[in-house]
C-alpha cells in the first residue's frame, strides 16, 4: 500500500517539496482570479478580503496532503472540499443569474491556473528539469484534479495541452474590479488579528507580493496594469535568490507555515517513509535525491 499519494520518485515531489511554491502559489492566485466567475465566487463565499493568508495556507495544505498524504488522507480531504463546494453558489455579475460553484469549467481553470504556475515558477527559480519531466508533472497532476471532482480525461497533461488550454481561454479572461483588489491584497495584505505581531514587518511584504506577480505571463500583466514593468531577467534573478534562500531555511522550521494538521501528516510521511526503507537524515525536501531511496524503489525507476 502506498505511504503517501506521490511518491518521492515523482516529479510532482520534485516540485511540490521546492521553497518555490510559495511563490507559485500566490501567483496561481492571482492568475485564477482572472476569471470572472471564478474570482466571484471567491469573493462571495470567503473571507479572503479579511484574511488572504489564510486562503494561502489552506492552499498550502491542500497541496501538502495531495502530495504528501496518504491515498486515505486525500481520499477524506477530496471529499470535504467536494461536499463545500456543492453546496456554495455564484452570483454572475455579467447575467444575473445564480449558478453552481463546482463548474467543471470553473474547477478546471483553478486547477490548471495553479499548477502550471507551481511548474512554471519552479523551473524559472532554477529547478532542473527536462520538457519531459514537465510533461510527466502535468500528467501526474490530473490525478490530483479527480480529487475537486474533475475526470483525468478533460484535463491537460502536458506543456503543449496547457498552453493551448490558457490560449484557448484567453478571450474570456479580465481584471474585473473584484480581481483588481484581490492582486492588491496580495501585493500589500491586511494581517488578520492572529497575526496583528507581524505588523511591524509588513512593508517587507511587499517585494515578495511584487515578485509573484511580476511572474505573471506579459499579458496577465497588462490585464492588471498595478505595477509599471521592470526587465524580466531581473525578476528570473530575484526568484532564483529567493529558492535559494527558502530552500536553506531547516524543516522543521518551514513546517510551521502550515497548519497543525498538515505539520502532524507531514510528520507521519516521515516516519511512514523511513519505515520503507527511505532516508530521512536530510527531511523530506532531501528525498529528491535518488541516493536517499530504497534499493528497489531506484530499481523500479532506473534512476
Amino acid at each position: 500500500m502506498a505511504v503517501t499519494v506521490q511518491p518521492p520518485e515523482s516529479v510532482t515531489w520534485r516540485i511540490q517539496i521546492d521553497r518555490s511554491m510559495w511563490v507559485g502559489g500566490v501567483r496561481g492566485l492571482m492568475l485564477q482570479a482572472l476569471h470572472p466567475k471564478a474570482m466571484w465566487g471567491v469573493w462571495q463565499n470567503s473571507n479572503f478580503q479579511e484574511d488572504p493568508f489564510g486562503r494561502l495556507q489552506r492552499t498550502a495544505d491542500f497541496v501538502g496532503v495531495a502530495t504528501f498524504g496518504t491515498p486515505e488522507e486525500i481520499a477524506e480531504l477530496g471529499a470535504k472540499v467536494r461536499g463545500i463546494h456543492r453546496r456554495l453558489r455564484i452570483l454572475d455579475h455579467d447575467t444575473g443569474r445564480v449558478e453552481r460553484l463546482d463548474q467543471p469549467e470553473l474547477l478546471l481553470w483553478v486547477h490548471c491556473a495553479e499548477v502550471c504556475s507551481y511548474l512554471e515558477v519552479a523551473r524559472r527559480a532554477g529547478l532542473p528539469l527536462t520538457d519531459a519531466m514537465a510533461d510527466r508533472y502535468l500528467a501526474e497532476q490530473r490525478r490530483t484534479a479527480t480529487y475537486v471532482g474533475l475526470h483525468e480525461e478533460d484535463v491537460p497533461g502536458s506543456v503543449a495541452e496547457m498552453e493551448a488550454y490558457f490560449e484557448e481561454m484567453r478571450p474570456q479572461l479580465r481584471a474585473t474590479d473584484e480581481a483588481l483588489e484581490t492582486v492588491k491584497f496580495l501585493l500589500w495584505p491586511k494581517l488578520p488579528e492572529r497575526l496583528k505581531f507581524l505588523s511591524a514587518g509588513r512593508p517587507a511584504y511587499f517585494p515578495f507580493g511584487a515578485l509573484c506577480y511580476y511572474t505573471l505571463p506579459a499579458w496577465a500583466r497588462r490585464m492588471y496594469g498595478l505595477l509599471p514593468e521592470v526587465p524580466q531577467a531581473a525578476v528570473t534573478t530575484a526568484l532564483r535568490s529567493f529558492r535559494l534562500a527558502m530552500n536553506s531555511v531547516p524543516e522543521s522550521l518551514h513546517d510551521y507555515s502550515f497548519m497543525k494538521p498538515t505539520r502532524d501528516m507531514l510528520e507521519r510521511a516521515r516516519t511512514g517513509l523511513a519505515a520503507e526503507g527511505y532516508d530521512l537524515s536530510r527531511g523530506l525536501i532531501g528525498l529528491r535525491d535518488p541516493r536517499r531511496w530504497p534499493a528497489h524503489r531506484t530499481a523500479l525507476t532506473g534512476a
